[in-house]
């Protein structure tokens, strides 16, 4: 199936009806990447309730928040699940903090590029190996440059199928239904962190605010994406 049909074929369906489509049919072959965010948190609660064949995993960067950890703890509690930490390679982190020091990524946007790509990108890719479905959070509205994404997409780095379930869900929609399922949820949405990363790089957002302007606040406020969910078409 190429990428056209996959979106006429989930055009109009429910969050639910997606993840059952791709656990219908790739079972075992799709896998959903969580960092305890609201949407993660969403999608994590419809694939336990409808017990989806879905593997689910987290990138364990070693910087997270403790109420990140506390969630992870939580939803390990509430669900029977396994969810799966990838670590960053002990060598290249060993390396890079020899040479630019705890908190490096301050210095220059290449440090910090370098950061992510050790904590999240490399581990990314070896929590991907294998899989032909790749299933996230994303909602359209949560930074300008994913407005120009669909809710199907390839991505040629991984060569396998991104599918976002909850793309088109709004910031309310997402809050409604963590409410109304009694979801677990990282207490650090409360305290005006609307996007979670590793601690060092993520600060309240303020109001008026970009959705990401907590994230890497020192750099240049256009395009502020470490990576993992690059536009590809």
């Amino acid at each position: 199936m190429d990428i056209t049909s996959y979106i006429q074929e989930l055009k109009g369906k429910t969050a639910t009806e997606i993840l059952a489509f791709v656990a219908e049919n790739y079972a075992d072959e799709a896998v959903f990447s969580t960092s305890f965010g609201y949407e993660d948190q969403v999608i994590t609660d419809l694939i336990a309730q409808h017990n989806f064949p879905i593997a689910l995993f987290t990138l364990e960067t070693g910087r997270l928040f403790r109420e990140t950890y506390a969630v992870w703890s939580r939803t390990l509690a509430r669900y029977p699940l396994a969810i799966k930490p990838y670590f960053p390679d002990t060598e290249a982190l060993q390396e890079f903090v020899n040479q630019t020091g705890p908190n490096g990524f301050y210095a220059s946007v290449e440090n910090r590029k370098s950061c992510c790509g050790i904590r999240k990108i490399e581990p990314l890719k070896r929590a991907l190996k294998g899989y032909k479905i790749w299933i996230t959070g994303i909602r359209a509205d949560q930074s300008p440059n994913r407005q120009d994404m669909h809710n199907v997409e390839f991505d040629e780095g991984n060569n396998l199928i991104k599918i976002h379930p909850l793309f088109d869900w709004s910031l309310t929609e997402v809050k409604e239904y963590i409410k109304k399922n009694n979801v677990p949820y990282n207490i650090l949405h409360d305290r005006g962190f609307p996007s979670i990363g590793c601690a060092p790089c993520t600060r309240a957002v303020q109001e008026g605010e970009d959705f990401r302007a907590g994230r890497w606040w020192w750099e240049d406020q256009s395009k502020k994406e470490c990576g993992l969910h690059s536009i590809t078409k």
